[in-house]
């Protein structure tokens, strides 16, 4: 069963297909910092600091001393004017400060700060060329990407300190505590470790038994393909095991009325995350060639004969081949309306013969007790891939090997999906293929591997540990106002917006209203009651990791089944509380942010205006503009697919569109042209977000309800900081594999033009650092959607 869709902010490198691509914390997350106990003594805190802070907070110490002395005497402010077209010098004047005092933030977040700011910036170059380059061209150069990672930016810095600070916690955790969950995420923390060495111990044995349970496979022992039944074996492995093949089912919200659920199918069915790593063999035969020793491999370690094993794989990579020839691009699918079509049983059992699909259904239902009949209705998103799968599934049928080669597929998808759970030898089988695709082979910390895979399993009572450890404070109060800031400054500009005709817009702004928010966490998961029975029939143990997945995986079966009869729950969250991320839900009409990302350098309830709405503001507004981008229009306020624009202003949209579609496909990395199409809706959060939270900051400005004061050593304007800490939150390095990877497969554009495109759209961008027209930061020609 698939997870249904919504906007995130950041794509995670797990999400990016159905191979394993997990590196550190899935949710990354980290540390939130709010200061807790008593303070450190000073010398102790010095000894962390870096020389240039030792030096600002130098400076700040002598700064009290003269103004001692200087008190009495009239002082010139500094005034902020407009800077000329000379590239910023953040250290110009860096003594300035020290003579005026009042212009500046000298709190001790300030320092560290502005310490982070100017180690990097690239300050020769020059901001209305590229300003990435001048936000982030020193970080780039000292941080080259790991070894054993893809890509490496502020997020996965955000990702390793939390993973520390969740795991002091969980280990923490005494055996006797009272909290049931609590003590299952320390359990299958322990069986994920194997203190007792029982993973290796085991081998492959705890997968052998499980695909005697399935039914067995050609593969890897005997198979008896007389005896062989489709229906039989999809409804053992996807509705017995959760395991994924030829497509996706699930229990979601209905698009058409969100305040029930449906049953929805959609196209699935393949390993590699594209389709055009099959279907352009020319461009990718390396990486096709890397796949199947792969599953060779895995094959062979199972008690597969070599050239048997090898022989059988390539005709599942072909039978995968002739499923990617079916599937839409993700370019393709971007239309909700057309994309649904709501069947009843019967009707997809003409359109798609190649099961019973009552039979199918009722069999995962007889888990929790509910009857499907032949009138329950489907949502299937894409008829002519039903319609096309099943003749290709009567095509294989007529003969016993092809039927051998359906099994071997399905088996396979099982296998590939568990093999992280056994011994260290296929662990490691994968890392010729995770080179492939990324760039890398992994090696991380077994115990980061852990906390990762707990927070996937017991990821909320990770997230009780979590917020005890670092949410404290004002931050929700603080989060709730910025949200609402930058709310009324996005409908404040829709008065502005000439292709929007007077009736949408009303209902716009009614929408803009009904959009509700939830920050930090679901507040069950600080009731140790309500936390235990929320995983109350999840059977955890520490000596039994392989099987502890596959409870899990029917746990979560059995909780999405529960759902067809019950309401929408408009308070359930689906990101765990220590993930750096953020996410809209069209269907809830709902913006979501977890403590993770409540934190420096996004968010800091110490930190100056300037700094927290340039990087987290814009991320608010960055899943608010979610509501209103190609996809996100067509659900109303009430979170309903329908058509709530007139005929006229949906045409003038779309052709404010077409002109983001094009200037982002003109953008291109290492040799590769970025696909407008399919990151539209990203990069039209993208845009709209840094406009929202821009006019919501100097809306406080003018209000007096921002600090204005600049930070120390920094010579920017307090506007000018907004964007360099906008831009900075995206400083990062990738191998060429994963870059390629995103550029065919992410729906966000990669990180330099997720800066630099919103910013050249942007016109008081250009005035504030003075571009001028014609510049590649400011050109005449703009597209402008919200």
């Amino acid at each position: 069963m698939a997870h249904y869709k919504h906007k995130v902010f950041e794509e995670e490198t797990s999400s990016m297909g159905s191979v394993h691509l997990t590196e550190g914390v899935t949710a990354s997350s980290t540390h939130i910092r709010f200061y807790t106990g008593k303070p450190k003594n000073i010398w102790s805190r010095l000894k962390n600091r870096t020389s240039l802070e030792k030096v600002l907070l130098a400076l700040t110490l002598l700064n009290g001393v003269i103004l001692l002395f200087i008190v009495m005497l009239p002082v010139r402010q500094e005034k902020c004017n407009p800077p000329t077209h000379q590239i910023p010098d953040i250290y110009e004047d860096t003594d300035s400060f020290v003579s005026t005092g009042q212009d500046y933030c000298m709190k001790e977040t300030c320092v560290t700060t502005a310490a982070a700011i100017i180690k990097s910036m690239d300050t020769k170059s020059d901001p209305c060329q590229d300003f990435y380059q001048y936000a982030c061209g020193q970080w780039i150069k000292a941080n080259p990407v790991p070894d054993g990672r893809s890509m490496w930016g502020m997020f996965n810095e955000l990702e390793m300190n939390n993973q520390l600070i969740v795991k002091n916690a969980l280990e923490a955790i005494p055996m006797n505590t009272s909290s049931k969950a609590e003590l299952k995420a320390k359990m299958y923390f322990t069986a994920c470790m194997d203190p007792n060495n029982t993973i290796e111990t085991l081998g492959a044995t705890p997968l052998q038994n499980l695909i005697k349970d399935i039914g067995g496979w050609n593969i890897s022992g005997t198979w008896n393909v007389s005896s062989w039944k489709l229906q039989r074996t999809l409804e053992t492995v996807h509705n017995r095991f959760n395991m994924g093949g030829l497509f996706y089912w699930m229990v979601g919200e209905d698009d058409r009325n969100s305040s029930r659920h449906v049953i929805q199918i959609d196209e699935g069915g393949l390993t590699l995350p594209t389709r055009d790593f099959y279907l352009n063999v020319t461009a990718n035969q390396k990486l096709l060639d890397t796949y199947l020793d792969y599953m060779t491999t895995i094959g062979t370690l199972l008690g597969g004969e070599p050239n048997s094993t090898r022989l059988q794989m390539k005709e599942v990579i072909q039978f995968e081949t002739r499923l990617a020839m079916f599937t839409e691009p993700d370019e393709n699918r971007r239309d909700e309306e057309k994309a649904y079509h709501i069947m009843p049983i019967s009707e997809l059992q003409n359109l798609a013969p190649f099961i019973q699909w009552n039979l199918y259904f009722n069999a995962a239902f007889r888990l929790v007790d509910r009857k499907i009949s032949s009138k329950e209705n489907v949502v299937v998103y894409s008829p002519s891939f039903m319609s096309n799968l099943s003749a290709l599934i009567t095509e294989y049928s007529k003969s016993p090997e092809n039927k051998t080669v359906i099994n071997n597929y399905l088996v396979w998808q099982t296998v590939r999906t568990v093999t992280p759970y056994l011994s260290k030898v296929f662990r490691d089988a994968y890392k010729g293929l995770r080179k492939a695709l990324l760039g890398s082979e992994g090696g991380e910390q077994p115990w980061r591997y852990c906390i990762s895979d707990t927070n996937n399993v017991l990821g909320f009572a990770l997230g009780a540990l979590y917020v005890r450890e670092v949410f404290h404070g004002q931050s929700k109060k603080l989060a709730e106002d910025m949200i609402n800031e930058i709310r009324t400054a996005f409908k404040d500009n829709f008065k502005n917006l000439k292709w929007m005709d007077k009736e949408t817009l009303i209902e716009a702004e009614k929408k803009a209203d009904a959009i509700t928010d939830m920050i930090g966490f679901p507040d069950y998961i600080m009731d140790s009651n309500q936390l235990d029975d929320k995983y109350q029939n999840l059977t955890i143990r520490s000596d039994e990791y392989f099987e502890n997945n596959l409870r899990a995986i029917q746990f979560n079966l059995v909780q999405y089944l529960y759902k067809l009869d019950q309401p929408v729950n408009r308070s359930k969250w689906s990101m765990t509380p220590p993930t750096v991320n953020a996410y809209y839900t069209p269907t809830k009409n709902q913006i979501v942010f977890p403590a993770g990302i409540l934190q420096a350098p996004f968010f800091d309830q110490l930190q100056q205006s300037s700094i927290n709405y340039g990087a987290m503001g814009v991320v608010m507004g960055h899943e608010l503009t979610h509501a209103f981008d190609d996809e996100g229009r067509e659900f109303d306020r009430f979170g309903n697919l329908h058509q709530w624009w007139n005929n006229k202003t949906v045409n003038k949209f779309k052709e404010a569109t077409d002109c983001m579609i094009k200037q982002y496909s003109n953008y291109k990395v290492n040799g590769y042209n970025i696909n407008g199409k399919r990151t539209l809706g990203e990069n039209i959060a993208d845009n709209g977000g840094l406009k929202a939270a821009y006019r919501a900051y100097i809306k406080l400005l003018k209000e007096k309800k921002a600090q204005p004061n600049r930070l120390p050593a920094v010579h920017l304007t307090t506007q000018q900081l907004f964007f360099v800490s906008f831009a900075q939150v995206w400083c990062s390095s990738s191998t060429d594999e994963s870059l390629k990877l995103q550029m065919e497969k992410d729906l966000h554009s990669p990180s330099q033009f997720r800066v630099n495109g919103p910013l050249s759209n942007f016109e008081e961008f250009s005035k504030v650092f003075n571009c001028q027209i014609g510049t590649p930061m400011n050109p005449e020609e703009k597209c402008i959607i919200w």
